[in-house]
């Protein structure tokens, strides 16, 4: 016989709706599916290592390479990828001028894929920093990163990769004023429908270093960091007004950079602007994930689905993750 009270028990108990795995679907308040997942994947020269040491399991790819990896990924419902390139360092200079070259490798690999598969979307990221060869997002003059002179370099890189088959134009220099200006250069060439993604909310942050290394953009020359560029990791109310600045010029898209350390800002702009709103899990995020499973301090593919929830319960549209491929087979219940 009970010695409890039954009427000391409340009425309403929340752990009713938990109890079985078909009722914590029906009620679950957000989803994640293969369609919220975009891959980034990095580009190579046939002379270049595929291996990334500081990103375990994830690879550079050669051009002849890309057409086998689309098919993988757009057979698991990938419908966008972003690209980014390791450029030789001989091509490399202090203006980034390689950026602009209708034939270096990322136009090449944007053209490469898009013949492979005309229906997958192609991410472009407009910023100079893997064609510099002091690792800056932009042109270094009397020590400090040049907003303006920067400006010119880059609308002319968003033109070469749009006519080489880019959707999506993503800025993520952090140059006051680059959405407007590339938003004019794009419509003044014809195209109009091109949507621009924007990295409004793009911090100077710790969790980078992998894809500094990916793309070979370390280490820094000149100015130390990016802190005079890319934002204070203190700051939000500063990061709502980038996001309008961005839209007022004409992004169709706003992406949050880091994710995970940023979700208080990823859901105050999904919730006070309603524009699609992208979230980035950086190389950082991934990598410490995939170390910590490989130590056996968590489960690596548990932890990275939670993490890919946690953005859409901040309000994501979509999210960029290294682990698109591994997240749409666990999606899809793929052994």
């Amino acid at each position: 016989m009970s010695h409890f009270d039954q009427s000391a028990f409340p009425q309403t108990r929340l752990r009713r709706v938990r109890q079985n795995p078909w009722i914590r679907n029906l009620v679950a308040e957000s989803c994640l599916t293969v369609n919220d997942l975009i891959w980034p994947i990095f580009v190579r020269e046939q002379n270049i290592s595929p291996i990334i040491p500081s990103l375990p399991g994830i690879l550079r790819y050669t051009i002849d390479e890309l057409p086998r990896i689309i098919e993988e990924a757009s057979a698991l419902g990938i419908s966008a990828v972003a690209v980014f390139p390791l450029t030789c360092p001989t091509l490399k200079c202090s203006m980034g001028k390689e950026a602009t070259n209708p034939q270096n490798l990322v136009c090449r690999a944007l053209r490469a894929i898009k013949q492979a598969n005309p229906q997958i979307g192609l991410i472009a990221d407009v910023a100079l920093d893997p064609y510099t060869d002091h690792g800056h997002d932009g042109i270094v003059h009397n020590g400090n990163v040049d907003n303006d002179k920067t400006l010119e370099i880059l609308c002319h890189q968003a033109l070469v990769q749009a006519e080489a088959g880019a959707d999506i134009l993503a800025p993520s220099d952090m140059m006051d004023g680059r959405i407007g200006a590339i938003r004019a250069v794009l419509d003044r060439g014809d195209y109009q429908n091109k949507m621009i993604l924007s990295y409004a909310v793009k911090y100077a942050s710790a969790f980078y270093g992998p894809f500094r290394c990916a793309v070979g953009a370390n280490p820094l020359q000149g100015p130390e960091d990016k802190k005079t560029y890319q934002m204070n990791p203190a700051n939000a109310d500063e990061a709502m007004r980038e996001v309008a600045h961005d839209l007022r010029e004409g992004a169709d898209i706003i992406m949050i950079k880091p994710g995970l350390p940023y979700l208080d800002v990823l859901y105050r702009v999904s919730s006070t602007f309603h524009v699609p709103t992208f979230a980035y899990q950086v190389s950082g995020e991934y990598a410490s994930i995939k170390a910590a499973d490989s130590l056996g301090w968590l489960n690596g593919a548990d932890a990275l689905m939670e993490s890919l929830m946690a953005f859409k319960r901040a309000g994501a549209s979509a999210i960029l993750t290294y682990g698109a491929l591994e997240a749409a087979k666990i999606l899809k219940s793929i052994p």
